[in-house]
């Protein structure tokens, strides 16, 4: 591994070998989403507690001052909407010259295995491999399911996150789910934890967050049970406990509480 690709993987995961990635890339096919309808306002309160964003590059110039260092993962696949037929008919959309001219520290493109556009997209991810190790930037691929949640399950999931893998993915970005041990250890690179739908209680995502740090993530790429929750900066705190200073479940809500009442 050449010192481009260690700098920007060394810049995206903690030296705990850790991570809390931040996306607020949704509306590249959602539009303006409950709680990104202004996506700086959003960003600026939780920017200390998040190890990197992912962003499209729209949002990277109108919602992030360049003083605001953080590292960044771009968002380059897309070209469907949630009004569309279908969500897995992505293609490239931004160029690895435009990640290297906007200084990131990663790209990052999804993968609709088991889908009719299957194939594309997994030609779209080592294509994109291809020119990230010709410029040090690594790709992370995220195992999308379009409409079909019926798939986030530990078979399908070990399926996708493996393929990813094996076309040269650096990290793979995965839904946590049962036996979620058989997904990370079939997988020879890092994986994080997508969010999915907003969860119904904190604890719950607590709880998920915990358990899947045990089933061998590195950490989280978590948004909408971030920014949609009624205090953003208690609960990525106590995401981040979790993660960083291995906080159990109950820790991290008594952590939520604190903050969100203004204690600590």
């Amino acid at each position: 591994m050449d010192w481009g690709m260690q700098n920007r993987l060394a810049r995206l995961i903690q030296e705990d070998g850790r991570c809390l990635w931040l996306p607020v890339d949704h509306g590249y096919f959602q539009g303006p989403v409950k709680g990104l309808e202004k996506p700086g306002k959003t960003l600026a309160p939780l920017l200390p507690y998040a190890d990197a964003i992912f962003i499209t590059r729209g949002l990277l110039r109108t919602s992030l001052e360049p003083e605001q260092a953080k590292a960044i993962i771009l968002r380059v696949s897309g070209g469907t909407s949630i009004r569309g037929k279908d969500l897995s008919h992505e293609g490239i959309i931004t160029c690895m010259e435009e990640a290297i001219r906007l200084n990131v520290c990663a790209v990052g493109l999804s993968i609709f295995v088991e889908s009719d556009h299957e194939y594309d997209s997994l030609l779209n991810l080592a294509r994109l491999v291809d020119e990230g190790e010709k410029y040090g930037m690594p790709v992370m691929a995220v195992t999308a399911v379009g409409r079909e949640l019926q798939k986030r399950d530990a078979r399908y999931l070990a399926l996708a996150c493996r393929i990813a893998a094996e076309m040269g993915a650096r990290v793979v970005k995965t839904y946590y789910c049962e036996d979620f041990e058989k997904v990370t250890q079939g997988c020879p690179v890092p994986v994080v934890i997508a969010g999915g739908p907003k969860a119904d209680t904190e604890l719950e995502v607590l709880q998920f967050v915990h358990d899947g740090m045990q089933g061998g993530a590195i950490g989280v790429n978590l948004g909408r049970n971030i920014w949609q929750n009624k205090h953003p900066v208690a609960m990525i705190r106590a995401i981040r406990a979790i993660i960083h200073e291995s906080a159990t479940p109950d820790r991290a809500q008594a952590i939520y509480e604190s903050v969100k009442t203004g204690v600590a």
